[in-house]
């Protein structure tokens, strides 16, 4: 928030290289100036004291061969300027063997490069290769770009053209945030849900207060970019609208983003109104409008309290919308992430026959994009679902390959908040390590605090562990973050279990009930409903609850209760198994 940003005017071009010899300070936030080819707003240097390449000025241009252009400065690789999904490290060994086509590229080069040192298995290096020819239109038979040098390592040997992306560079263009007719460029969405969000409108009357409205929607914007999914224009472009009358799609045509979130702020007397509304910009659709009120007492709490409300409502909002267009999409052109979407939407439905056509849909989406962490932690995280319920057909086999998938997910996800979630939660179960998932989910917290299944399922383990008041305020805040979130079984699940460990049985079996309405199949709820009735001496609904238990898993017993759920404290373990006993369920 204090000090200077620098950045300079594009002056010439030499070689793949562009200088920029002038300096411009500005106070605040960066202001990005346009790559000349994209004319896309970019964050250059942070500070005068930055070293490196950025900080003399510097700036690589897109490797073009055949159909593909590799843009390092967004990491992108497209085809026909269409985007093609790769992971962070196949992107990256592509751009190391682009870069050094000049010679055979060993494979140390390549751990070092791309894998920091880290020593991995051949298989490993194989694999990445093959994504990269994959992702090229290239095979391991044809070798038409990507060349095996056996011994040695691999050469990149296509013919590579630096910058030419059939648009010359123009070093004053329009002004930021502008387009003109004759500009033949527009900005190709990128291959991950994109949004900007507008100055919200100052309806008060009183100049005073605009600083109170930018500095909420800087707020959002930059709890917004935590979300790892989401592609989130940065603020300075974001703000060349300010105090301008725009239209929403003119607005996501020049900033290339899909979804566009618009406001207002108004005060009266020491209250506050904030409205907001989240519009698909490719077809001006209205997704998502809501109201928020607040008093003016601690005004930067009320600024982070907002924030928090806006972004925990609009993020399941962004997800919904995307999951419904990749639905839309023809099979044949669908890509990791739409595989990856079309999982989530019936991962959420939570039912065995949802469960089991979710499963393909991510292990497609990793087949087409093996870093893909989150894809690996849903995938974990279905095996897992399959495990709470009593579905799984072969248990040895499936609570293994769980446990891969959960242990991939958070070692190609350390600062993807989702996958941290999913699996280090899938972890817990499988595994047995609840306090290493708490670990985990906790990380997810700092990475994005606006996530809500960070909070319920970190409040799950939490109950789990015999934290019944933690439990009860994470599952809490969630609900907060997300009122009408499409997995709410799971937090009232959570709430029930924690509210059993507290030894409140009657509120257990309140929010038991709950999960049972949103999702009749769900075993643990029907298992608490059972237990919380039969210890609060209600043994007619808990005969019809355990009824219904053995109906969904006649092989569960009391002696299997720890091998199902991983309890810490005897005491809890204990008390559920005297419940269930009671309710009639065998030993």
């Amino acid at each position: 928030m204090s000090g200077k940003s620098l950045y300079r005017p594009w002056v010439c071009l030499q070689g793949n290289l562009v200088f920029r010899p002038e300096k411009q300070l500005f106070d605040g936030y960066p202001l990005p100036r346009a790559l000349p080819y994209y004319r896309h707003h970019l964050p250059i240097a942070n500070s005068d004291t930055e070293s490196g390449a950025l900080d003399q000025g510097i700036l690589t241009l897109p490797f073009v061969f055949e159909d593909y252009v590799l843009d390092q400065q967004r990491r992108e690789l497209t085809l026909r300027g269409q985007v093609v999904a790769v992971g962070p490290q196949v992107f990256d060994l592509l751009l190391q063997l682009v870069s050094n086509r000049d010679r055979v590229v060993s494979k140390d080069d390549l751990l070092n490069a791309v894998w920091s040192g880290r020593i991995v298995s051949e298989s490993t290096i194989t694999s990445h290769i093959n994504a990269v020819r994959k992702a090229i239109g290239d095979t391991g038979e044809e070798q038409r770009l990507v060349r095996t040098v056996p011994r040695k390592g691999y050469r990149f040997v296509g013919e590579i053209k630096v910058g030419e992306t059939g648009e010359a560079p123009q070093p004053d263009g329009p002004g930021m945030g502008e387009r003109t007719s004759s500009d033949p460029t527009e900005l190709v969405l990128p291959d991950k849900p994109s949004i900007t969000v507008l100055p919200f409108h100052n309806l008060s009357g009183d100049p005073e207060q605009e600083y109170f409205a930018d500095g909420m929607v800087e707020d959002i914007i930059a709890a917004l970019s935590r979300i790892r999914w989401l592609f989130v224009i940065a603020r300075n472009s974001s703000f060349t609208y300010k105090g301008r009358d725009v239209d929403v799609q003119g607005v996501g045509q020049t900033l290339g983003v899909r979804y566009v979130l618009e406001g207002s702020v108004r005060k009266s007397g020491n209250k506050i109104r904030i409205t907001g509304q989240l519009i698909d910009a490719t077809t001006g659709t209205h997704i998502w409008a809501e109201r928020f009120e607040g008093t003016l007492h601690d005004i930067f709490e009320l600024q982070d309290q907002i924030a928090e409300s806006v972004v925990g409502a609009i993020a399941p909002q962004l997800e919904r919308a995307e999951i419904e267009r990749a639905k839309r999409k023809p099979t044949e052109s669908l890509d990791a992430y739409d595989y990856y979407l079309r999982g989530m939407a019936k991962l959420h439905n939570g039912t065995r026959e949802a469960i089991e056509q979710a499963l393909p849909l991510f292990y497609k989406a990793i087949e087409l994009d093996p870093e893909f962490a989150s894809a690996y932690g849903m995938a974990a995280w279905c095996h897992f679902w399959r495990k709470l319920n009593g579905w799984m057909t072969d248990r040895p086999r499936e609570i293994a390959e769980g446990a891969r998938l959960a242990r991939l997910a958070v070692e190609l996800g350390r600062d993807d908040a989702v996958a941290l979630t999913r699996g280090g939660h899938a972890l817990a179960h499988l595994a047995g390590d609840v306090d290493g998932g708490i670990a985990l989910l906790d990380r997810a917290r700092l990475l994005n605090p606006n996530l809500a299944p960070a909070w319920f399922l970190g409040g799950i383990l939490r109950a789990l562990r015999g934290e019944t008041d933690a439990a009860i305020e994470h599952l809490s805040h969630a609900v907060r973050l997300s009122p009408v979130d499409p997995e709410m079984f799971r937090m009232q699940v959570g709430m029930a279990l924690a509210n059993f460990f507290a030894g409140r049985f009657e509120p257990a079996a309140a929010w038991a009930e709950k999960a049972l309405r949103n999702l009749p199949c769900l075993l643990v709820s029907v298992a608490l409903l059972a237990a919380s009735h039969a210890l609060s001496g209600n043994m007619d609904k808990a005969k019809q609850a355990m009824q219904r238990l053995h109906e969904l898993d006649p092989s569960l017993r009391v002696s299997s209760l720890k091998d199902w759920l991983p309890i810490q404290r005897p005491e809890d373990l204990a008390r559920f198994a005297d419940g269930l006993r009671l309710a009639g369920l065998p030993e």
